[in-house]
């Protein structure tokens, strides 16, 4: 039963503490407030430099997390998007205790003038340790937990920086009935659309001109899972994504093309297998036999580490109550 004291309806007034935190709630109609009031019920009025708030109490702390939170990450933050206000007031309601601030300390620069990256999430937050502590790192989870889009990021990171001379992208090819040989165009045309989940992050952090001319000298390669073989990569930062489409031998032959000075990070999704019923994932085959080596890193990212839109989280985790139904 609900407790009747924190049903009291109450007001509270939040002062925003200069003129950047008011324009991120004045700006676009005050569209952060009305985002605010949407999700926690709050009716909240704001004059100058003051917010008014006005609900039942744990509406009221819930609001003024969210708001300290906001006002923090714009303090760090040239801008505050939607899908950041999204994410705070998700994290909120599901951790009132939740700080931002505590993940922005983690960012990482591309570039001297390029695109920072931060982590969104405790988890995220221990994904970036885990790339900076170890040599190969799993990341597995459900889509929008920012597995791709985080090793991408310190792919070029490790790039821009010089310290790997290439990066090196790569995915099974699980095809339908159709051999990748007989398929159109040069290797890199072929294996496009399996890849194009790591181009798209790419293109988010450095412009397309740029990346063309890495491909050009070798700096970023494409390839199947396949062609991996027989190498040794040395000086190089490797991406294996959707490394739940491997089998068992594919990743064994994957992991020891590891060279001196190289990283690895493997991504995938253990609930996404297109892998025939009578073949074992070989994440699911690392993870299993792998978690005791020093140096090799597992991260596993849950729904609450989805940095999507707020209804992916909800999509994940009404999928996932359904399979636990069904076994129960």
């Amino acid at each position: 039963m609900e407790d009747t004291e924190s049903l009291k309806s109450t007001e509270v007034k939040i002062e925003l503490p200069d003129k950047r935190s008011q324009e991120l709630f004045y700006s676009n109609s005050d569209s952060v407030i009305h985002d605010i009031e949407k999700k926690t019920g709050l009716y909240i009025a704001g004059r100058d430099s003051r917010l008014t708030l006005r609900g039942d109490e744990r509406s009221i702390r819930e609001g003024t997390r969210i708001i300290e939170n906001i006002i923090s990450l714009g303090s760090k933050k040239k801008r505050v998007s939607q899908k950041d206000v999204f994410y705070i007031i998700s994290k909120i309601k599901s951790d009132i205790e939740f700080d931002i601030s505590e993940l922005q300390d983690k960012t990482l620069s591309l570039c001297p003038n390029g695109k920072e990256i931060s982590p969104k999430s405790t988890g995220q937050a221990a994904y970036f340790d885990a790339i900076q502590k170890n040599d190969i790192i799993f990341a597995i989870g459900p889509a929008g937990t920012g597995k791709t889009y985080i090793a991408m990021a310190f792919a070029l990171h490790y790039l821009l920086s010089e310290n790997i001379s290439r990066v090196i992208l790569t995915r099974p090819v699980v095809e339908a009935g159709e051999s990748l040989g007989y398929l159109p165009g040069d290797l890199e045309q072929k294996v496009n659309p399996y890849l194009r989940p790591l181009y798209d992050a790419i293109y988010d952090m450095i412009p397309y001109e740029s990346f063309r001319r890495y491909v050009e000298r070798g700096a970023i390669e494409v390839a199947p899972l396949a062609y991996m073989r027989g190498r040794t990569l040395h000086d190089a930062f490797i991406i294996l994504d959707e490394a739940q489409n491997t089998t068992k031998g594919q990743m064994l032959m994957f992991l020891t093309r590891l060279g001196f000075n190289s990283k690895t990070i493997v991504t995938g999704d253990i609930t996404q297998i297109d892998l025939p019923k009578t073949k074992v994932s070989g994440l699911i085959a690392a993870s299993r036999l792998l978690r005791k080596i020093d140096r090799i890193s597992f991260l596993n990212l849950g729904p609450e580490d989805v940095v999507r839109h707020p209804l992916v989280e909800e999509v994940i985790k009404a999928f996932e109550k359904g399979e636990q139904d069904k076994r129960s």
